[in-house]
């Protein structure tokens, strides 16, 4: 169980990767559709303390998607990759369908993506619906952020995943919070779009866009300075800027050339055929990271914002630097197959 219906490329291809993992492990799996209507994400928002922000942030993109083709164009291209490429429970809209759709399983499991994320705290994403005795797994779950939530959810989060056997978290800051909230530091795992190896990846690339070179660009975040770093990069390297818009801001540079209602097979081949990549995205970097593209990383949170969420992009950079894509595959492959195995989840047979 993860993110699916955020419209977001990296949410559905990291949900692609880890299902893809563990079906070719011999394992049936599918995901559980997840659909959650403003009513039950109202009555979330209340029982967990979160910011009301969070319905203005989900209503700004709803108006985002209404305004433009393109972006509703995406949303169903992304309906249709999960149609041809993955396996989905049939759509659940309250904690009661999750709770009836649970019994159809010997094992449950989260991950990966920010569905920890403190910040917008639900437990679904936890898992808590199901039977106390049904075991669960954590695959890399993102905290997203560095600094210790409240009191609240700190208990809220200590007394879900207590109910785990096995946990893993996608960064360092977040194994650190960990320990601060359970007294517990679970393994680090990479996330899960970098277990599938590049031609893998290539399995499912569309064709690159036509025409010249090109410098990709794709921003989640919204701030003037990335517009002004992307015509100082087209200035400098003579390429053409390519975007991937997501925003309002995107929408409006009128300058540039848009890729508009990519699906995420458009979205890799993308990736795959720029020649540069300049992205304030987690998942940008990571595929850029796959594909071997110069990649250049703008920060999207200011490291003193309480909500930051770059402690993801760091630790990324530093198990690049120390480890390598290929060892960290081999890591995350591993402690998922033996979770697996010591579950005993069924293989086919």
């Amino acid at each position: 169980m993860t993110f699916l219906h955020n419209g977001n490329y990296g949410s559905s291809l990291q949900a692609y990767a880890l299902q893809r993992v563990i079906r070719d492990m011999g394992h049936d799996c599918e995901h559980i559709d997840y659909q959650p209507g403003i009513p039950e994400k109202t009555l979330n928002l209340i029982r967990c303390g979160n910011s009301p922000r969070l319905l203005l942030d989900g209503r700004k993109k709803r108006k985002v998607r209404g305004d433009q083709a393109g972006m509703q164009g995406k949303y169903e291209a992304i309906r249709s990759f999960y149609g041809r490429r993955m396996h989905l429970s049939p759509v659940c809209r309250s904690r009661g369908d999750l709770r009836k759709i649970s019994g159809r399983y010997d094992l449950l499991l989260a991950g990966s993506d920010q569905i920890w994320n403190p910040v917008w705290l639900n437990p679904a994403y936890f898992l808590d619906f199901a039977d106390p005795e049904m075991p669960r797994i954590a695959y890399a779950a993102s905290l997203g952020i560095s600094v210790v939530p409240g009191a609240r959810k700190q208990r809220l989060i200590r007394r879900m995943t207590a109910l785990f056997d096995a946990v893993s978290v996608r960064e360092e800051e977040g194994a650190r919070l960990m320990v601060s909230m359970t007294g517990e530091r679970p393994p680090v795992m990479p996330d899960p779009v970098c277990l599938l190896r590049r031609t893998e990846w290539e399995e499912l690339t569309a064709p690159a866009p036509e025409g010249d070179p090109y410098l990709l660009c794709y921003f989640i975040g919204e701030n003037p300075e990335y517009w002004k770093r992307v015509r100082e990069l087209r200035e400098k390297t003579g390429l053409r800027a390519l975007v991937i818009p997501v925003t309002e801001e995107g929408y409006a540079q009128a300058d540039l050339e848009l890729l508009d209602g990519a699906g995420p097979e458009e979205f890799l081949g993308a990736v795959a055929g720029a020649e540069m990549i300049c992205t304030d995205s987690f998942h940008g970097l990571a595929f850029g990271t796959i594909f071997e593209k110069k990649t250049d990383l703008i920060r999207r949170y200011r490291d003193t914002d309480q909500e930051s969420k770059n402690s993801r992009v760091d630790h990324f950079l530093r198990e690049i630097r120390d480890k390598g894509l290929e060892t960290m595959r081999k890591e995350g492959l591993t402690w998922l197959k033996d979770q697996l195995n010591r579950e005993g989840s069924p293989s086919e047979d």
